[in-house]
């Protein structure tokens, strides 16, 4: 396992000698939070935020690009099959929706993020604060840009990018706290 992945270091599962089934545990772990995320709303300003995207980033950065790759593939496929996994809803309908740019943005990101994490990049502040950064406009572009084809483009900016920018500057500021110092923690 590499020495770059948080997860590993954190929950290495060392009773289980089977690499396959570890990977699968972590999948099935990371979907579940993300789900779990998705349902949480805190009040914020000027719109309510969910976590979702934060335990995107955070997971992505505790990763690595294969492992949260994975695991946001996997997310997307239970709702796609109808697993009330999203926000508000679940199946194809849902996927293709308003919010689908945004659930394809994370998908896209996660693997960004991860490989940035895998070259170490969640280990300093600094250094995190890239591969957070560029998810997250990867997120949006890819939200705001299919929502604008659904509702046109300066209602997607209005309505799907300018009220998420202070949660979301919140929740790069959260994990960019959290991840190095879960690092400096584990390595101690």
């Amino acid at each position: 396992m590499k020495n770059n992945t948080l997860i590993f270091n954190l929950i290495p599962l060392n009773n289980i000698n089977s690499k396959s089934t570890k990977f699968i545990l972590y999948v099935f772990f990371g979907s579940l939070l993300i789900a779990i995320s998705s349902k949480i709303q805190v009040p914020f300003w000027p719109v309510p935020m969910t976590m979702q995207t934060f335990v995107v980033m955070f997971i992505s950065m505790a990763y690595g690009w294969r492992l949260a790759f994975s695991t946001l593939a996997f997310y997307l496929f239970q709702g796609a099959l109808g697993i009330p996994v999203f926000a508000t809803g679940s199946g194809i309908a849902y996927l293709v929706g308003p919010t689908g740019g945004y659930l394809l943005g994370m998908l896209i990101a996660s693997a960004i993020m991860g490989y940035f994490a895998d070259l170490g990049y969640g280990k300093n502040i600094l250094k995190c604060l890239l591969p957070l950064s560029l998810g997250t406009i990867i997120i949006f572009t890819f939200g705001v840009g299919y929502l604008g084809t659904i509702i046109g483009f300066d209602r997607a900016l209005q309505a799907g990018l300018l009220p998420f920018i202070p949660s979301e500057i919140f929740k790069i500021g959260l994990a960019l706290i959290l991840v190095p110092q879960i690092w400096k923690i584990v390595k101690s």
